[in-house]
């Protein structure tokens, strides 16, 4: 115990981005958790972002499912195990290895991963695994595979503050690797780094830009074809290196130059100023200290190898590969996603980097595993998987860990497949959209619970350690894993000890029969013993035995592929897959919000995780607002070829005139049809199966709301029968928005269901005599409000602040407030924080606004005053903003 009379700090790693933040945790006598970020850890040095920050608040078992479950009840774990090896094993026999699959995730850690994937592969004889990391990284893997020959980052983080120019392609960094954005800044203001950003959005990330280029969505290869000729223009490319180091630069740089002739026509085929193309074609060509990073708004393309490899083209032209400061650099959004890779988690891999492609890879890790029925095709990839259980060709799928039902592409055709689809199991840790289609529940162990390793963007391994008990019957995914490969009588290769047995073998095959022809290698680290593996400090690969360690990769000109040299990969400007026409004006895009995680299972639960973004919102340009007849806060019908979905409306200039963003996370369980699954498009990339989610042609219609209804309450409810609904979870409990097309009389009818269980003694009661409007409290026996609902007409519902205050506080209620239930409104002045700006500090809009009109007139001052802005930073262009308004107004 500590001096404060508590547990020890157990340094772990945070379970969110491929950041791969150190975490320090501890669990209190009391039971409560609290965390702050490792200063000691070389990826975050203490910091961590609003989600990290947060991490202690989803610590709690609401929502966790504690014990197996077949058909929706709860049996033993021998039942559960027992079924699914009898029934996996009875489809293989009569349906060949071929007719079963894992669908897994990027939230596994390594042990958990190989061993799915040497059950899969090795002794199941299938390569039909695949993982969530498809939707994420898979471009990035084809594109280093076509261009370095092996997976290879082959920057670091440091390289970050050493560069001289910052390329951020595709990724708003501000968002969703704030710290990694914090340490960019930093070096931009003791360096002086120049910093483009390179989005079709003006994102939190483009506002910080020294230079915003805002292309047309899709048109990424055709930048960075422009970019490669003119380095062959200007007599920029670093000859010797190309010479020596190599292969395949003549047939790049002369499509290149077919493809972008000119800086106009690179900037036309962009929609983009010629000066500012030109601008950052000069920069890149002046600055040797460059590092270009990229992320989804690059891998998420039916092109997305393509782009990876124009923007890999232009660094081998110039010799910008693996030295201090430069690169290019992709950087993940899981948080064990690189793990995953090196284990051999996509379809078309096998572990430790070797290949299907070649047959004596296939052999090798036969012969390792002691493996007979080694799988020795690649499997199907995640959009291909989930049509071949829709068609019955896959008839028994394991899901673990993920929520493909609202994350994939075309997921209404998803969840189809899954109903259709004979055997479903599922391992998780709470009830998502997926799990209502499974056969069989397994409870996994969250984090917190969980023993590994996780491998971040930069190839540092970390450790994820336990620091909570594992409640009820949860287990660990390897263990799960394992009890069912035994079962099915391979017992022999799955009996492990524990994650460190696992993790010494995943070490040793990543070295077998390996003398330097593959990188990745950690050797070095078969021989931990249990205890070297407890209190292993973070280190990057490659850990060879007896080899020389190197954090960066590639700097010496030399290469994983049969030559040793790079390869360029000549490529071309393809059209968008799917074209906006008359029937689909509008380009769709989707990505993260700055406060959620995926779908939501553990930061939708976190109150000032909520306070941002509380709703669905679709952004929209001004300009295309108008022409659909939807102003700011309607409901909107959003309609693609593959499905719809509602969301209220956000008209900003943030966005591109002909293009919207709606957030990936909304699932079932936070609001009715506001999924992005069900509109993005299956259309993939042919290299690395990645789907197309930055650009699918949509429709948008304003939707007649005829009343809106606010339910503030204890409980956790599903709501059913409603055109629309979505929640947001407060301190106390839930708010929940309503609105439907029926007329206010039918809305109020269905409203008032949510009362019937209450006592008719404890509620408070108002209709008016039109049956427009309606409004009830219920109290408890103590006098305190336990849920309170107000409908109106579109528009006119009153503020709610003090009534969702009250949920959280829990006192009774004093006459005057009881009077004041019905109205909304407090009986006395009560001062609101507003919409929540910085979620590690819980600072409002409002708080905002006050502190600026006391004096506080930039970042700093108001870090001073309010904090706001000082931990993760992901808020401070939002606070900018709201500094930049406020001298606008005082100004007129």
């Amino acid at each position: 115990m500590s001096d404060a009379g508590q547990a020890p700090e157990v340094r772990t790693t945070c379970p969110y981005c491929g950041v791969g933040c150190g975490v320090l945790a501890r669990v209190a006598a009391s039971g409560k958790v609290s965390v702050r970020g490792d200063p000691d850890h070389p990826a975050n040095r203490g910091r961590l972002c609003s989600k990290g920050s947060a991490l202690a608040e989803t610590m709690g078992l609401d929502g966790r499912v504690l014990h197996p479950e077949i058909a929706g009840k709860r049996v033993d774990w021998d039942a559960a195990l027992d079924l699914v090896a009898r029934r996996f094993s009875e489809t293989v026999a009569a349906h060949g290895p071929d007719s079963v699959a894992f669908y897994i995730s990027g939230q596994l850690l390594t042990e958990d991963y190989y061993v799915a994937n040497k059950l899969m592969k090795g002794f199941i004889g299938s390569g039909n695994i695949d993982t969530n990391s498809r939707l994420c990284m898979a471009s990035s893997v084809a594109g280093h595979r076509r261009a370095f020959g092996e997976d290879i980052v082959p920057g670091v983080y440091d390289d970050f503050e050493q560069a001289d120019l910052i390329v951020l392609v595709g990724s708003n960094t501000a968002w969703c690797h704030p710290i990694l954005y914090q340490r960019m800044l930093a070096a931009r203001k003791e360096r002086g780094s120049r910093l483009v950003v390179i989005d079709p959005r003006r994102t939190a990330t483009a506002q910080e830009g020294d230079l915003h280029l805002a292309l047309d969505p899709g048109s990424d290869v055709l930048l960075f074809n422009g970019l490669l000729a003119h380095l062959a223009r200007v007599g920029k490319v670093d000859e010797s290196y190309v010479a020596a180091s190599t292969s395949g630069f003549d047939s790049a740089v002369s499509l290149a130059l077919a493809d972008a002739p000119s800086v106009e026509r690179v900037a036309e085929g962009c929609g983009l100023a010629a000066a500012d193309v030109r601008l950052f074609f000069e920069l890149f060509a002046a600055t040797e200290r460059t590092v270009t990073v990229y992320s989804q708004g690059v891998n998420q393309s039916a092109h997305g190898t393509d782009k990876v490899n124009a923007i890999v083209n232009c660094h081998l032209a110039t010799g910008r590969i693996g030295m201090p400061g430069m690169g290019p650099f992709s950087v993940t959004g899981q948080p064990n996603a690189m793990g995953g890779r090196e284990v051999g988690g996509l379809a078309n891999q096998l572990a430790a980097h070797m290949s299907f492609e070649q047959a004596a890879d296939v052999d090798r890790v036969a012969r390792f595993w002691g493996a007979p029925n080694m799988a020795r095709k690649a499997g199907l990839k995640a959009v291909d998987l989930f049509q071949a259980a829709g068609d019955g060709r896959i008839k028994a799928l394991w899901i673990m860990g993920t929520n493909p039902a609202v994350s994939m592409p075309d997921a209404g055709r998803v969840r189809a497949a899954l109903k259709a689809c004979d055997f479903v199991v599922v391992s998780d840790v709470a009830r998502t959209d997926t799990t209502r289609y499974a056969d069989v529940f397994l409870p996994a162990a969250a984090w917190g619970e969980k023993d590994g390793m996780v491998t971040n963007s930069e190839r540092r391994l970390s450790r994820q350690r336990p620091f909570m008990a594992t409640p009820g019957e949860a287990r660990a995914d390897w263990r799960i894993i394992c009890d069912v490969a035994q079962r099915m009588g391979l017992g022999g290769a799955f009996d492990y000890a524990g994650p460190a047995a696992i993790f010494r073998e995943h070490a040793a095959l990543s070295a077998f029969e390996n003398d330097g022809e593959r990188l990745f290698d950690i050797g070095a680290l078969t021989t931990l013993d249990n205890e070297s593996y407890e209190t292993f400090e973070p280190r990057h690969w490659p850990a060879r035995a007896g080899g020389e360690s190197s954090d960066r990769l590639l700097g010496r000109g030399r290469f994983p592929t049969s030559d040793g040299r790079a390869r360029f990969v000549p490529v071309r400007q393809e059209g968008v897959a799917g074209a906006v026409d008359t029937a689909f004006p509008l380009a769709l895009n989707t990505g993260r919000l700055r406060d959620q995680w995926h779908t939501m299972t553990r930061t939708g639960r976190v109150p000032r995780l909520m306070a941002n973004a509380p709703e669905p919102v679709v952004d929209l340009h001004p300009r295309d607002a108008a022409a659909n007849g939807v102003k700011d806060g309607d409901l909107a019908h959003l309609s693609t070829r593959y499905g719809f979905a509602r969301a209220k409306v956000r008209v900003t200039d943030a966005q591109r005139p002909g293009q919207a963003f709606l957030p990936m996370h909304w699932s079932g369980h936070f609001a009715a049809n506001a999924g992005a699954g069900s509109l993005s498009s299956p259309i993939s990339d042919p290299f690395s199966g990645q789907p197309e989610l930055k650009h699918v042609p949509l429709r948008i219609r304003r939707e007649e709301m005829a009343w809106s209804g606010v339910l503030m309450t204890r409980r956790d409810l599903r709501p059913t029968g409603f055109v629309h609904w979505s929640r947001q979870k407060v301190e106390g409990g839930w708010v929940y928005e309503f609105g439907g097309t029926e007329t206010p009389d039918q809305g109020i009818l269905l409203c008032r269901k949510f009362f019937e269980a209450f006592d008719p003694g404890r509620m408070l009661e108002y209709r008016d005599r039109r049956g427009l409007a309606y409004r009830a409290a219920v109290v408890d026996e103590a006098g305190a409000m336990v849920e309170a609902l107000l409908v109106a007409a579109p528009g006119q519902l009153p503020a709610r602040d003090w009534l969702v205050s009250q949920l959280g506080s829990r006192a009774p209620l004093t006459l005057a407030e009881r009077q004041a239930l019905l109205s909304g409104r407090a009986p006395v002045a009560v001062p609101s924080a507003g919409r929540i700006v910085c979620s590690c500090f819980n600072v409002g809009v409002n708080q905002l606004a006050d502190a600026v009109a006391a004096g506080c007139r930039d970042l700093e001052a108001i870090g001073k005053t309010l904090n706001a802005g000082t931990n993760c930073g992901s808020c401070r262009s939002e606070i900018r903003t709201i500094i930049d308004a406020a001298h606008i107004q005082a100004a007129e």
